[in-house]
């Protein structure tokens, strides 16, 4: 089959598929530096009382990194000042032009900067590394709604909770900067999920960190390296 290649004048981002009579894509790839923006991203919170965002200290946005980091470089910020011991923060992307129904392989590379120690420190619900950094796929974009029982918002998908695994999300490690200390490091974490296309073709992608530590967290995720295999022709 002929091979097909879309660009975007987005940097970075780049899509490769295999053409077939139905121009949907079995394969694509996609590299996002959150260096130069957003890339089509969209962060959430959820886990927190109606109303309280303010309190909650949560925040979002490109900003640079921070020192001793290379603070030229920008990277994707989410902060939060974790109450209820189980705060959730994510970030989703939509895939269109997918086959309807058909199941996907995504492999997911995150790169961020965390300032957790991996060792030494305890807290109030467990220390600064315990949050779970997790991944997923769903059908359905995911959202974060308002509980109409305990007045929280919650997510409408089964994602993480803290260290264990949801329907829609899996568990690929913590934020523990890998040292006894308080600073900033540049951390990798890698996984692949399984996910099906809705039956229009669309997947919508997720990744995000779920806390166990009532205090603040603050992570610059510096890019999203992401490939999509249709369920089938992995090798």
């Amino acid at each position: 089959m002929k091979k097909l290649i879309i660009t975007f004048a987005l940097p970075f981002l780049f899509f490769s598929c295999e053409s077939n009579k139905d121009n949907l894509a079995p394969e694509l790839e996609m590299f996002d530096s959150f260096n130069g923006g957003k890339r089509g991203w969209t962060a959430g919170f959820s886990d927190y009382p109606e109303k309280r965002e303010t309190d909650w200290k949560l925040e979002e946005g490109i900003a640079n990194l921070p020192a001793p980091l290379d603070t030229k470089r920008k990277g994707f910020r989410i902060s939060g000042n974790n109450h209820s011991d189980d705060l959730f923060m994510y970030f989703t992307k939509k895939l269109s032009g997918l086959k309807p129904g058909q199941e996907y392989v995504i492999s997911f590379a995150l790169e961020f900067a965390s300032n957790a120690p991996s060792e030494g420190w305890v807290g109030a619900g467990g220390g600064p590394n315990a949050v779970s950094i997790g991944i997923g796929a769903v059908g359905v974009e995911p959202k974060s709604v308002v509980d109409s029982v305990d007045k929280h918002y919650r997510m409408n998908i089964d994602k993480i909770d803290q260290t264990n695994d949801g329907k829609d999300m899996k568990v690929i490690g913590d934020i523990g900067n890998g040292t006894d200390k308080v600073v900033y490091k540049l951390m990798k974490k890698t996984g692949d999920f399984t996910g099906r296309a809705d039956a229009e073709g669309n997947l919508w992608l997720i990744f995000g960190s779920d806390s166990g530590h009532e205090a603040t967290t603050t992570l610059y995720y510096t890019y999203a390296d992401i490939k999509v295999v249709e369920k089938g022709l992995i090798k």
